[in-house]
């Protein structure tokens, strides 16, 4: 089945959506979990998880797993189009202050976290406090959490609690903080610095999902993070693990369950409501999920009927699509399709504090931007991503709001222009026939790839090939991903291929990847440009609107500027599913849908 999905928020939609009143688009209930612990779900990982501490881990596989265990108190409607958030463990979406810096959330009664040891054999139940905690978590500096900056500078009196932990080098959990008081067991109400129209998107995100300080306390590692214990509300339970191998979840025995009731936002989504409208969710007992990081081994097993619901990428596309439509010999299988644009982005970037590419002097942002002008992201789409992507102006991508479809790049493509750039800047081509740095020195651009599969291979090839064409010589540094991550963290890459998926469908989340605040976090390139900074503190405190996105093409063109990004383009995400799916749709936020979706046992 081929699915048509285009995530569009109209202007202003987010405030209206957050704002208003909604009735919930499934009831849920008391009732232990439904699901069949015959219905296995057979899933594949392209790159390996790195754990399971939503504070600790920062990659979008290990985000599928978290987002089954642990809840948020905000989450998505599966169908809906616009993005539509609904209430998750929360009783209702947020009432605001008049000033949009009070929240006031009330949590359900009756959640109750997944037996544990840490628990003493008592029923633990999630409240207020425990997502006070988990915010705290999040900002502690001796935690050095990636997913800081969802809330960092954000929440009243936090700055000086954190101020103290970086001095005494312990943070101290059980301070009161301002910006975070529980009148009662299930109220948090949240007093924010400055308004932020995106808030209960933040809040929706994985990392914001409830944790128990019983349970980190007991099995946390010497960094603070329980990886490989984690213990949620949710509707799965982690059974096993092999790092980097094979995970397996099963379902929750005392999970509330749900009636799936949502409602269809295209004429494809009716197929899905008439096979799943009434059902008690979730279905699925147990997902099994492989880590498999050459793809023609992913395609195998899904050809042979060993792996259930599989993501198509790189050079597998060609093999099951042919513009843009399921071939026919697939079709005729009784295989779906779930294909949509993703709310994302490819890019490039440059270590803004390597002393190689880094700097802000003139002749590095000349050498960054040779290298830009030499790429073309046309080509790098259609040899290297077999044109399953589409080409990017800027760092907003078609989706999201604040998308500018009349923005246009000032970096143009010309190799020749790129030689005469860099001959400018004194970057001389020695006797060996190699440019040197300005000071004489070899000129030696390394690039990290991740892992060692076909798609890493080319890109390091595709890359060699334009740098050759300036003259500039090339190494690679192959890494499996989650060192790879590690060092980005901690500003010790050269210059690298990234991607960014939508947290929530907003411009600020593209831009804060250049934030200066964000480094160590989610600003990889090590970017620090006052400027941009200037702006994007503006943008935070404005309602999404004609006046916000004039900001967002300031910056963009500060970028270019600078040049610590190259954007390439938004991939299609391609799912193919097997015939005995039922009810599947990539959701364009969600990272894993398998708590909406059920399995045909008679196919």
């Amino acid at each position: 089945m081929k699915q048509k999905f285009k995530l569009s928020l109209p202007r202003y939609a987010l405030a209206f959506l957050i704002s208003s009143s909604i009735s919930l688009s499934a009831a849920w209930t008391e009732a232990k979990s439904p699901a069949d612990p015959n219905k296995v779900l057979r899933y594949v990982f392209p790159v390996a998880e790195t754990g399971f501490d939503p504070a600790g881990v920062h990659d979008l596989y290990s985000a599928h797993v978290n987002g089954s265990i642990f809840e948020t108190l905000f989450t998505y409607d599966y169908l809906a189009s616009p993005a539509k958030l609904v209430p998750r463990t929360a009783v209702a979406l947020p009432e605001v202050s008049a000033d949009g810096l009070t929240y006031t959330i009330r949590v359900k009664k009756g959640i109750y976290f997944a037996d544990d040891p840490a628990f003493k054999g008592k029923k633990r139940e999630l409240t207020a406090a425990d997502y006070a905690y988990t915010f705290k978590r999040l900002l502690d500096p001796t935690l050095r959490s990636p997913n800081s900056w969802l809330l960092d500078g954000r929440i009243v009196g936090m700055e000086a609690l954190q101020k103290k932990a970086q001095k005494t080098g312990k943070f101290d959990y059980d301070q009161p903080v301002a910006g975070l008081q529980m009148p009662d067991r299930y109220t948090l109400v949240i007093r924010l610095t400055s308004p932020d129209q995106n808030f209960p998107m933040l809040l929706a995100h994985q990392p914001a999902g409830a944790v128990a300080r019983e349970v980190i306390e007991k099995y946390k590692n010497k960094a603070g993070f329980a990886m490989g214990h984690p213990i949620g509300t949710g509707p799965y339970m982690l059974s096993s693990w092999t790092p980097g191998s094979r995970i397996i979840l099963k379902a929750n025995p005392d999970f509330r369950s749900f009636v799936w009731n949502f409602k269809a936002s295209s004429a494809d989504d009716e197929k899905i409501v008439k096979a799943m409208q009434g059902k008690q969710m979730p279905q699925i007992g147990v997902i099994d999920i492989q880590v498999m990081e050459e793809g023609q081994s992913r395609w195998l097993s899904f050809s042979k009927d060993e792996v259930d619901l599989f993501q198509l990428e790189g050079e597998l596309v060609s093999q099951a699509i042919k513009d843009g439509k399921l071939k026919p010999e697939l079709v005729k299988k009784g295989v779906q399709l779930s294909r949509i644009v993703d709310p994302s982005i490819d890019y490039h970037y440059w270590n803004m504090q390597n002393p190689v590419v880094g700097g802000m002097s003139k002749e590095k942002i000349a050498l960054r931007r040779a290298m830009s002008m030499a790429f073309s992201a046309d080509n790098y789409i259609n040899i290297l991503q077999k044109g399953d992507a589409k080409k990017l102006q800027a760092l907003i991508p078609e989706g999201i709001v604040g998308y500018d479809p009349n923005y246009r790049s000032s970096i143009p493509y010309s190799v020749k222009a790129a030689n005469l750039l860099l001959d400018r800047y004194h970057y001389k081509v020695g006797a060996n026939g190699w440019r040197t740095l300005p000071n004489g020195k070899p000129l030696v651009i390394e690039m990290t790839v991740s892992g060692n599969s076909l798609r890493s291979q080319q890109q390091a090839e595709y890359w060699k090939k334009i740098l050759d064409s300036l003259k500039i010589q090339m190494t690679t540094q192959s890494l499996p991903f989650s060192e790879a991550l590690k060092l980005e963290k901690q500003c010790k890459t050269m210059f690298k291929t990234s991607a960014w998926i939508a947290d929530y469908p907003d411009a600020d989340n593209f831009m804060q990847l250049f934030y200066s605040k964000n480094i160590h976090a989610s600003n990889n390139s090590c970017t620090s440009i006052p400027e941009f900074d200037r702006l994007y503190e503006q943008t935070q405190k404005m309602a999404p609107g004609p006046e916000r996105n004039a900001l967002y093409r300031k910056m963009s063109r500060v970028l270019e500027v600078y040049m610590p990004v190259q954007v390439i383009g938004a991939r299609y995400r391609n799912i193919l599913a097997q015939p005995r799916v039922i009810g599947f749709k990539k959701h364009p936020i969600l990272p894993a849908e398998w708590m909406y979706i059920d399995i045909d046992m008679k196919k």
